[in-house]
């Protein structure tokens, strides 16, 4: 067997855990941290990879022991194949309960071949644990913020894709057995690594009527041939055999499912939407995803790590959806800022700007539990050359000289002859897996760093409650009125307007203590004072939203004279306390 030693991602499938931890030598080398970079990490890692299971779970192991006050490891279910879901909570745990403080729920590799984004969402944990103590910013975020962050929600084809054979775009399900072509068999033609190089690429065959020549630029580059006249070559498709005999080589892959197609929110089944699977939460992943987030109504924001596209996406996924136009404005807010963070990327509508989703992660988000929600599709072409100008010259593109310039031909395989056990004479080379959808070693933590900015964003401006002001005002005959003014001083309201409209999450509470409670009331004109009584458990005042940047006012007539404290509690804006003088 061949082996390619500078394959970036033959070397990611076999390291195990060990090159994570490089140990800081015994004399430490004098240095100066760049700024916005942690100035000692405890846990060394390198962001040029990807790592495989076992590797995400040490990580969070390490990080945990290395952070003990900020980081916790858990596992919320089992994959088909047995594999841990694992989680890395982020939070000063030091500072309120975790589960009550605002959260952001943030997921990577719901496509086995999109494996970038589990990278960035461990870098967002590791920078998060290291920074603390040391970014007076990220001290307060973590004081109020809890983060969620669910490395990869398909580990059995993270595994398939990094350690066999793949090209970029395989495996994209997970490793449930399906019947693809409706043939009544299973998996019979799946991608195969003929030459035994380790990697899936490209067969050509020469034909002396074919629709293609090689390019006189770039010899590793075929071309359409000029009108007019005869091509050399005919691409015949990735590595494989036609082992049923139909015709078609490749049709059945592991999997045959789309785990973004199978959330219960504007599900189709199959033969309206292809990768569908049998039901909504048919997949175990899927099902363990939908758990944990229904159990916790703090959950406020999500981000879910996709790849490639330079795409900052929000639902509808279909036409059959539109988002209320209160919660369009908060998305449009955050999604135009997001450009700025991510140069090169865009603000899109999925079934707008791209296509149609039914039953997609981001919908059942937004649709079902009316968290704000976004789908980045990482990397983008843009960042080749920083420019969104293709190449003029015809005979040459920028994926075969950003090849040549920067990586100096590591991401491709030179093609060689092989003799098909059905073609014939071919020959076989091109592009590795780790290039095209995911960025190279040197820009990954520079893209990672830019993805995490923006979901951080996003977490500073979920809702936060501050009790502005308390007034006490005496009545006579032992009877005084206190008045609060609470706000929501971040963008986010603390229910979205789909929140509002299906009752997903209950209201927001302001409660009195410190007297007998009387009467309570809302006040709907703080010019005149006119007030709407809430009869029923006065002393705790049901608020249904507090839009954000905005405030609402509130008063109680009590038996007493203080000092009084009033606390305003939100499912997803945590809790505030103030007591008067």
């Amino acid at each position: 067997m061949r082996m390619h030693t500078t394959s970036l991602t033959l070397a990611a499938a076999l390291i195990g855990a060990t090159p994570l931890m490089a140990q800081q030598s015994a004399t430490p080398l004098g240095n100066l941290a760049a700024a916005g970079s942690p100035r000692a990490p405890k846990v060394h890692l390198t962001w040029d990879r990807f790592y495989d299971h076992a590797a995400i779970g040490e990580i969070g192991r390490r990080l945990q022991a290395a952070h003990p006050n900020t980081c916790r490891l858990s596992s919320i279910g089992k994959s088909h194949e047995g594999r841990d879901l694992w989680m890395i909570t982020v939070t000063d745990f030091t500072k309120g309960e975790a589960d009550r403080k605002p959260a952001m729920y943030i997921d990577g590799n719901i496509h086995s071949n999109e494996v970038q984004g589990t990278e960035f969402s461990m870098y967002a944990a590791w920078y998060l644990c290291e920074m603390q103590g040391q970014n007076a910013w990220i001290d307060s975020l973590l004081t109020d913020r809890t983060l969620y962050i669910v490395p990869s929600i398909n580990p059995d084809g993270r595994e398939h894709y990094l350690k066999q054979a793949n090209t970029a775009s395989s495996p994209r399900t997970g490793m449930v057995p399906r019947d693809n072509d409706g043939d009544g068999l299973v998996d019979e033609d799946q991608l195969t690594d003929l030459n035994g190089d380790g990697h899936i690429t490209q067969m050509r065959r020469r034909n002396p009527n074919g629709r293609y020549i090689v390019s006189p630029e770039e010899p590793r580059m075929l071309v359409q041939a000029p009108p007019g006249t005869k091509g050399e070559w005919d691409l015949v498709g990735s590595e494989g055999i036609d082992n049923d005999g139909d015709g078609r080589v490749n049709e059945d892959h592991v999997g045959g499912y789309d785990p973004n197609r199978n959330w219960p929110w504007r599900w189709q089944p199959q033969y309206v939407q292809g990768g569908a699977d049998f039901y909504p939460t048919s997949l175990p992943e899927t099902q363990a995803v939908v758990n944990f987030v229904n159990q916790r109504d703090n959950i406020a924001g999500a981000q879910s790590y996709h790849n490639s596209g330079g795409m900052i996406l929000r639902g509808p996924g279909s036409p059959q959806d539109e988002y209320r136009p209160q919660d369009v404005r908060v998305f449009d807010e955050l999604g135009r800022t997001g450009e700025r963070i991510l140069p090169g990327y865009r603000y899109m509508v999925v079934w707008k700007d791209l296509y149609i989703v039914w039953g997609g992660e981001l919908d059942w988000f937004y649709g079902a539990r009316g968290i704000v929600t976004y789908s980045n599709e990482l990397w983008t072409p843009y960042k080749m050359f920083e420019t969104s100008e293709r190449s003029s010259n015809r005979y040459d593109s920028p994926q075969y000289e950003f090849d040549r310039l920067l990586l100096f031909r590591d991401a491709f395989v030179p093609w060689e002859p092989f003799n098909h056990p059905q073609y014939g004479p071919v020959e076989i080379g091109g592009f590795k897996k780790n290039f095209g959808r995911t960025e190279p070693g040197f820009l990954m933590q520079a893209e990672a760093h830019r993805n995490m900015a923006f979901t951080l964003y996003q977490t500073w401006e979920m809702p936060k409650l501050s009790i502005d002001s308390i007034g006490v005002r005496t009545l006579g005959n032992g009877l005084t009125e206190v008045t609060a003014e609470v706000s929501n001083i971040r963008l986010i309201p603390t229910h979205t307007q789909q929140d509002l409209e299906n009752r997903i999450t209950r209201p927001n509470y302001i409660s009195l203590t410190g007297g007998t409670v009387i009467s309570g009331y809302r006040v709907t004109n703080t010019l005149n004072g006119q007030s709407a009584e809430q009869e029923r458990n006065p002393a705790r005042i049901e608020i249904r939203n507090i839009p954000g940047r905005s405030s609402v006012t509130v008063k109680w007539v009590v038996r007493g004279n203080g000092p009084f404290t009033v606390t305003a509690d939100a499912a997803k804006g945590g809790v505030a306390t103030r007591r008067s003088r």
